[in-house]
């Protein structure tokens, strides 16, 4: 005698596995939201606080260390040649002048992204609102840094009159840093 076949419930294998499949898709797209909020959080938009200047580019706010975002200062042991060939201590020059110019006033620096060792990039300003980003380029303290070269107008006319490090001759700072990176 022969056995009635079975019927199967229609699509019951077939809806099970897209439910399944379904699931493993909504788990792994929530893991890896989660994954990218966790290494790319979104930078909140101002620090205000007084600032202390590390060297010509970089600045602790309240423990937060921000490096200024578009420029590239001398490096603390770096130095220039002046007009006349003798070398002079730009970097500790630069550092001087950031410190002169913020004098203990709070600064607000609006973030923009982090860098790669997590220091906080921002352009910050005077309570007057003027940028001193740009005020270190124009004065010839720092280079226009970046792709972008946001401070490349300031750092023109800088050259041209010949302030700070374009009054001779010097290595541009990210070249130093590569050409001292072993001391």
């Amino acid at each position: 005698m022969t056995r009635p076949l079975r019927r199967r419930k229609a699509g019951s294998d077939g809806a099970k596995r897209v439910r399944f499949f379904i699931g493993i898709i909504l788990v792994a797209c929530v893991i890896a939201f989660y994954a990218y909020r966790y290494w790319n959080p979104e930078p909140q938009t101002a620090i205000v606080g007084k600032a202390w200047a590390i060297d010509g580019d970089t600045i602790i706010i309240s423990d937060i260390h921000i490096r200024l975002e578009g420029i590239d200062a001398p490096e603390s042991d770096q130095t220039c040649t002046d007009s006349k060939g003798k070398a002079w201590p730009c970097g500790r020059a630069a550092t001087s002048q950031l410190r002169t110019h913020i004098r203990g006033q709070e600064l607000t620096c609006i973030r923009r992204a982090f860098d790669k060792y997590k220091r906080v990039l921002a352009i910050c300003s005077l309570p007057d609102g003027s940028d001193i980003n740009a005020w270190m380029v124009q004065q010839g303290w720092a280079v226009a840094y970046g792709f972008a070269k946001i401070y490349e107008s300031q750092e023109t006319e800088a050259e041209a009159a010949k302030r700070g490090i374009w009054a001779g001759t010097f290595v541009s700072p990210s070249e130093w840093r590569q050409q001292h990176q072993n001391e």
